[in-house]
């Protein structure tokens, strides 16, 4: 039995009672909270009803004992405490005798060598779920009020905070909107968590062939022709698409037109998801392209730790309009997330927001401009490719913060180029490719590092024209690579079928029976359930040889496959 009891008749702030009815009479402590926090929970009571987006104003509650009344109040953003950042604060500071989990009590038994490296501090604050730090799976406390706050800034009706990354957020989403048997348009090139979502749900895949340049050996997104095209094809069968999953921007920062994609879409009831992964960090300037929320998205799943600054594997999902059940979201994310969360991850997303909100339209200029900089002179050096919006004419824009290098003029790979920057240079990029290298410029981009990546660059060029390197032409990739694709199982349907282990000569043909993809971006190259074709075994092959990560594959050394028995 849970008894909450409303005490304060004050509209700015609400003291909440919640006494647990356990055996043994135990009352858990108290906890303090703002009247913003409640105006989550007036929509979850309201779910059709929609909340202003650019006016940062919600539905909140004030609150007498006797009764609880719905007023307009405006959710403070800027120059206000992170609530969950603060009650982690708060509760670590207690000199309290402490028998809870984790075993490291406070740092009190943290490993030496661990804290010679991080200090104490993480371990001090890494808390278990007590009363005052709220539950993540039903939030009544900071941290509900930390997603509010986060709602309000990112546009969204609902923000949901992740800590298994956005591949749970994308997992969710395509649980929550398709059902087994039901049919989701998506792109080929779609992370592999999209793949592990359909298994989870068993949704059949529609795949759209993403556009591809083929000097860069790039794909980029969707364009809302090949969307409707997909979705007539399914109409065409009698049959409605459950959702479609569109990725945007992509790893290389090319963004769909996702304002067209969500018109079509939504025109005929069907919900549209965005892997949003790599774009958190849209829209906060004039310069950047608009995010997913502010064009129209269902569902919008953002790395908040990719290019905003929060921990490694924290995320965002946000949500908006009325074709998703938000209760489904809920549902799927407390199955697919661990019980015991981290606090320090939950509490660097509601810090990494406090961050933005107090300079949300400047915040990103002088990065902006540094990668102007930065672009400018890399595009000056001889031999060296920048790419652009022009090389994927079919979308609107490219990710500022992005920067795409090719060497296919020096005869040099991405992997060649980036072992001579890393080896010679100590510069470290986010993405190795055949043709490129990709670096993510963020908020903590200095002008020194700059310096020294063009410098190396510099050298590079100079180095590879007086060796035999700069005479050879490197081969792209195989840019029909999903082009052929042929479907003999659903992903969930070949996952869970019996399978047999082959040699790689002997695989062609055969159904693959584990998801093999090179490591990053994510990218599956073949999916269980799909026909092994030599232009998919070439590919792995040729990438793995030049250096590339394989991940998936049971056999690293790509000289065996796993096929579905058939």
């Amino acid at each position: 039995m849970v008894i909450v009891s409303v005490f304060s008749a004050s509209p700015s702030s609400l003291n909440l009672s919640f006494h647990f009815g356990l055996g043994n009479n135990w009352n858990f402590r108290t906890f303090t909270r703002s009247s913003a926090c409640l105006s989550q929970e007036s929509r979850n009571l309201e779910p059709n009803k929609k909340q202003d987006k650019t006016s940062g104003i919600g539905k909140t509650r004030s609150a007498t004992k006797d009764q609880i009344v719905i007023s307009n109040v405006r959710i403070s953003q800027r120059g206000s405490s992170p609530p969950l950042v603060t009650a982690l604060k708060a509760s670590a500071e207690q000199n309290a005798a402490t028998f809870h989990f984790p075993g490291h009590n406070r740092g009190r038994a943290a490993p030496s060598s661990l804290t010679q490296l991080i200090g104490l501090k993480p371990f001090l604050h890494d808390l278990p779920e007590l009363p005052e730090l709220d539950n993540l799976f039903s939030p009544r406390g900071p941290i509900l009020d930390a997603q509010q706050q986060a709602a309000s800034l990112f546009g969204s009706l609902e923000t949901w905070f992740l800590v298994g990354g956005t591949t749970c957020g994308i997992q969710a989403a395509i649980m929550a909107t398709c059902s087994p048997g039901e049919i989701l348009i998506l792109p080929r090139n779609s992370h592999i968590s999209a793949i592990s979502a359909m298994v989870l749900s068993g949704a059949v895949p529609k795949y759209i062939i993403p556009d591809y340049n083929f000097d860069w050996d790039i794909a980029g997104g969707v364009t809302p022709s090949q969307v409707e095209t997909a979705i007539k094809e399914v109409e065409k069968e009698g049959q409605k698409p459950a959702a479609v999953l569109v990725t945007s921007p992509t790893y290389h920062g090319i963004c769909s037109n996702l304002s067209e994609i969500t018109q079509l879409c939504h025109s005929r009831g069907i919900p549209v998801i965005v892997d949003e992964a790599h774009g958190a960090h849209l829209g906060f300037h004039p310069q950047m392209p608009n995010s997913a929320m502010h064009q129209g998205a269902d569902l919008a799943v953002q790395s908040t730790h990719k290019v905003l600054c929060s921990l490694t594997q924290s995320s965002m999902l946000h949500m908006s309009g009325s074709l998703v059940d938000r209760e489904k979201i809920s549902r799927c994310l407390q199955t697919l997330q661990s019980t015991s969360p981290s606090y320090l991850l939950l509490a660097s997303l509601d810090a990494a927001r406090a961050q933005i909100s107090e300079n949300p339209e400047t915040i990103f200029g002088k990065a902006l401009q540094l990668a102007i900089e930065t672009k400018s002179m890399i595009r000056k050096i001889s031999g060296i490719s920048v790419l652009d919006a022009q090389s994927f004419p079919n979308f609107p824009a490219i990710d500022p913060l992005r920067l795409t290098i090719g060497f296919q003029r020096l005869g040099l790979s991405g992997y060649e180029a980036d072992e001579i920057l890393y080896e010679d240079h100590e510069i470290i990029c986010e993405l190795v490719e055949t043709q490129s290298i990709t670096f993510a410029m963020n908020l903590g981009t200095c002008r020194e590092h700059v310096q020294r990546l063009v410098s190396g660059i510099k050298h590079l060029v100079a180095a590879s024209a007086s060796t035999p390197a700069a005479k050879r032409k490197v081969e792209g990739g195989n840019s029909a690579l999903f082009a052929d694709i042929e479907t003999s199982l659903i992903p969930r349907d070949a996952f869970f079928s019996g399978k047999r282990r082959v040699s790689i000569e002997k695989s062609l043909g055969e159904v693959c029976g584990e998801l093999i993809c090179p490591y990053p971006p994510g990218i599956p190259v073949m999916v269980p359930g799909e026909t092994i074709t030599k232009k998919a075994l070439d590919y792995l092959l040729d990438v793995r040889s030049k250096g590339a990560v394989i991940s998936g594959a049971s056999d690293p050394h790509l000289s065996s496959i796993v096929v579905c028995n058939m």
